[in-house]
This record gives structure tokens, C-alpha cells and sequence, in this order.
């Protein structure tokens, strides 16, 4: 019972801090970007606790619970992903100063292009969002007080509604709180998980060897290792969750360092994660893989301290849910209804971002009643948006140095996010389908080059 009234008191003041931004919140430029106004702290704090999210805590765990230190690279990839982005973009986007990814996809080609890339996320987020529904209830449901369903169908309210009243003024304000908790959460969950396995010592004693080996193992080849850095990291040097955290930045500088601080404060976290995870193969060698982290809290904590490793826990879904769908929202409302009726005041398009935030959510709930694991329905979320948007968006930067068209970009977003996709649905039986992620990639590659190439000549 202790438990519940924690998470019900968290619960109580994240809509707290929802209601008390729907004032600050306001114009259009507070709903969607905090009015631009985001300082280190509250833009770093908000990258930290969008990209902890399902797959970082839930998911990685389960990783390091089945393979060991391997694990950890699907975080690892994700700080890879930032120092590039720090390093090469951080600036150039922020100094966009637009709205959301699809409107610098636009700007960078056409408005063909834009409209794809609003669709391509649109669609390939709602799994990113489904992802944290399902984490979620899997984390709550340890409570033993109601059913998964019910506990995903409250969690998905929850998030819904703070992220209705305060948009993105709410959102990167409850997420420095979020990944406050989180960090303490995590920390105190390995100190104490440690104690109950002997430490590293008594890991390396209980596991096979496998399960020390770094950076491949026996479970993760080079080629696996290829695919995380490109289909995982790629999503942080180019995703409309984390330029969305950028465009709410103060000035240039900002973004940049928020970005390269993130990429640092990862790697602790990542190897933290797995180590709960390895430690929980110890413990409860029975459980699925995807249950280590939630079993850990209820197994060896206690109920006040289970409560507040809990709400460390939710606090990460909610914040990469909230920011998932606001993004995802946006890009409705501002890239493809707008588009349509650009004669749109400031305060219909918020009210219509406002209402795609529920049917929006309410589509991710369906799919996490449908979805079976938070790792898979992140990888085909993320696997079609690689393949797609990720390589004409970093070449977009060059565009008129490398000579590309429009139709170059168009062709590379069709075509490796087909591409993607097919490797990516359960139920089709194909060729190398396990690799065609890494083949989806590379076609963008060639399309955009090739594509531009013929259309550049026929224009001369």
C-alpha cells in the first residue's frame, strides 16, 4: 500500500506542475518549444529523461539480464549518437530555430519532402510511445494491486493530460525532475543489488564468462554491435524527440553543450543499467528478461524505498511518453494539417495540437495492448526512421556542396523506410530480412546520391 500511495502522490504532482504551466505555457512558442527559453539545466535534464525511457531502463536491463555487458551499448549508441550531434549539428539546428524536425527536412529540400518525413515520424512514434505504455505496465503491475491493462490505461491518462495542459513548458520542467529521481533510483537500486550478489566479484562468479566479454560477445557480434550504433544511434543524431529539446534551447551554445553533457552523463547510467540486469539473471534466474528490473525493486527493497525506486522508474516512461507524443503532435498539427489549412490562427493550431495529443495517445495505447516486448517495438519504430530520414537529413546540412535534389531525398526516404519496414513486420518471411535494416540504410544512401546525381544532369 505504501507503494501506491508514492506513486499516486507522483502521479498528483506531475498534473501539479501540468496545471501550473498551462498559464506559463500560453502562445503557440510556449506550447511548442517553452518559448525558447531552455537553459543547460533544463535542456539537458529533459534529453537525460526522454532517452531513459523504456528501452534504457526496462528494455536494457533485460538486455544485460540475457547477454551481459553487451547490453549496454544500446544506451552507448545513443551517447555516440549525441557527441556527434554535439559536435557536427547541435549548433546548426538550434540556430534553425523552427519547430520540429519535419520543418527543417522541408527547409533543407521542399515541401514534398517535409510532408513525407511529418508522415514517416508520425507513424514510426506512435511505437515509441506504445514502448513506454508497455514498460510501464509491466513496472506498475509489480504493485500486485490491478492488471497490466489497467495499470498501462493510467499511466497513458497520466501522461496525456499534463501533456495536454503544459505542452513543452510543462514537459522539459517535469523531466528535470523525472531524471533527478532517476538518477537516484538507479544508483540506489545497484548499490543495494550489489549487496545482495556479492558485488562484481561475486557476478563474475556467478555468470559465464560470456557475460563479462566487451564490446562483443558470444550473443553480440560486430554486426549486431553495427547495427545498434547505426539503427539506435542514428535516432539521437537525427530524431524529432531530441531536436524538439534543441529548438527549445536558449541560444547555440546551449544545445551544443546540453547535447555533448547528455552523451558523458550516459555512459555510467548505461553500464549501471545492465549491471541490475546481470545481477537480477543471479537472483531470479526464472523470470523473463524484461522483468529483472521491476523484480529487483520488489524482490529486495523495501516498501518505502521499492516506492521511490518505482516512481524513478515510471518517471523515466513518462518523460520519453510525454515527449514522443508531444513531438509526434506537433508534427500533426504544424507539418501536415496546417499545410493543408494554413490560414490556421496561433490558437486553433494549439487547441488541434492539444486534441492530436489524445487521439495520438489513445492510437500508442492501442498498439501497447497489442505490442509483447519494449526492445522490439522500439526497433521497429526506430529501424523505419533510420532507414528513411536520418542520412538525407545529416546530408541536408551539405545540401548544395554534395549537389542533392529534392527528388534525391524522396526517394531515399520511401525507399529505405520500405525498406525498414519490411525487415521489421513479424509475420513476412523474406530474404537477409534480419539484415535489411543495415540494406534499408545503405539504400538511403544510394537513393539520395544516385536520385540527385540523375536529376542534378537533367536540370543542367
Amino acid at each position: 500500500m505504501l507503494q501506491l500511495l508514492i506513486i499516486v502522490a507522483y502521479f498528483l504532482a506531475i498534473i501539479g506542475i501540468g496545471v501550473w504551466s498551462r498559464r506559463k505555457a500560453g502562445s503557440q512558442e510556449g506550447f511548442f518549444v517553452a518559448h525558447r527559453k531552455g537553459t543547460l539545466l533544463l535542456v539537458t535534464g529533459s534529453l537525460l529523461a526522454t532517452a531513459l525511457g523504456g528501452s534504457s531502463t526496462v528494455g536494457m536491463a533485460g538486455l544485460g539480464f540475457a547477454q551481459g555487458l553487451t547490453g549496454a551499448w544500446w544506451l552507448l549508441a545513443g551517447s555516440v549518437g549525441l557527441l556527434i550531434l554535439g559536435f557536427l549539428f547541435a549548433k546548426r539546428v538550434r540556430a534553425a530555430a523552427l519547430y520540429t524536425l519535419p520543418e527543417l527536412a522541408g527547409k533543407q529540400y521542399d515541401s514534398r519532402v517535409g510532408l513525407a518525413a511529418s508522415i514517416l515520424i508520425v507513424v514510426a512514434w506512435t511505437g515509441v510511445v506504445a514502448g513506454q505504455i508497455v514498460a510501464a505496465g509491466q513496472v506498475l503491475s509489480i504493485l500486485g494491486i490491478g492488471s497490466l491493462v489497467l495499470w498501462m490505461i493510467i499511466f497513458t491518462i497520466v501522461f496525456i493530460t499534463y501533456a495536454v495542459l503544459g505542452g513543452q513548458f510543462s514537459v522539459i520542467r517535469t523531466d528535470v525532475f523525472q531524471s533527478a529521481i532517476l538518477f537516484v533510483g538507479i544508483f540506489v537500486a545497484l548499490a543495494l543489488v550489489f549487496m545482495n550478489v556479492g558485488g562484481l566479484s561475486g557476478l563474475e562468479a556467478s555468470l559465464p564468462p560470456t557475460y563479462f566479454s566487451f564490446p562483443v560477445s558470444a550473443e553480440f557480434d560486430w554486426k549486431m554491435l553495427l547495427s545498434f550504433l547505426i539503427l539506435v544511434g542514428a535516432t539521437y543524431v537525427v530524431g524529432p524527440d531530441i531536436y524538439t529539446r534543441l529548438f527549445c534551447a536558449k541560444d547555440e551554445r546551449t544545445a551544443q553543450r546540453s547535447a555533448l553533457l547528455s552523451a558523458f552523463l550516459f555512459i555510467p547510467l548505461a553500464f549501471a543499467i545492465v549491471l541490475i540486469g546481470m545481477s537480477a539473471s543471479v537472483l531470479y534466474p526464472g523470470i523473463s528478461p524484461e522483468q529483472a528490473f521491476p523484480q529487483v525493486i520488489n524482490g529486495i527493497l523495501s516498501p518505502a524505498l521499492s516506492g521511490l525506486i518505482l516512481a524513478a522508474l515510471v518517471a523515466a516512461l513518462m518523460s520519453s511518453a510525454d515527449t514522443c507524443l508531444l513531438s509526434q503532435s506537433v508534427i500533426l498539427t504544424q507539418d501536415v494539417l496546417k499545410r493543408f489549412h494554413p490560414s490556421l490562427g496561433e490558437a486553433k493550431t494549439v487547441l488541434l495540437t492539444r486534441l492530436s495529443v489524445v487521439i495520438l495517445g489513445l492510437i500508442a495505447l492501442g498498439l501497447a495492448l497489442a505490442v509483447k516486448g519494449v526492445i522490439s517495438s522500439l526497433l521497429f519504430a526506430y529501424t523505419i526512421f533510420t532507414c528513411g530520414l536520418v542520412v538525407p537529413v545529416i546530408a541536408g546540412f551539405y545540401k548544395e556542396k554534395l549537389r542533392l535534389t529534392s527528388q534525391g531525398a524522396l526517394a531515399a526516404l520511401i525507399g529505405g523506410g520500405v525498406i525498414g519496414l519490411l525487415g521489421r513486420i513479424p509475420a513476412l518471411d523474406i530474404p537477409l530480412k534480419q539484415d535489411l535494416g543495415l540494406i534499408g540504410f545503405a539504400a538511403s544512401v544510394v537513393l539520395l546520391f544516385g536520385v540527385s546525381w540523375l536529376t542534378s544532369k537533367k536540370r543542367y
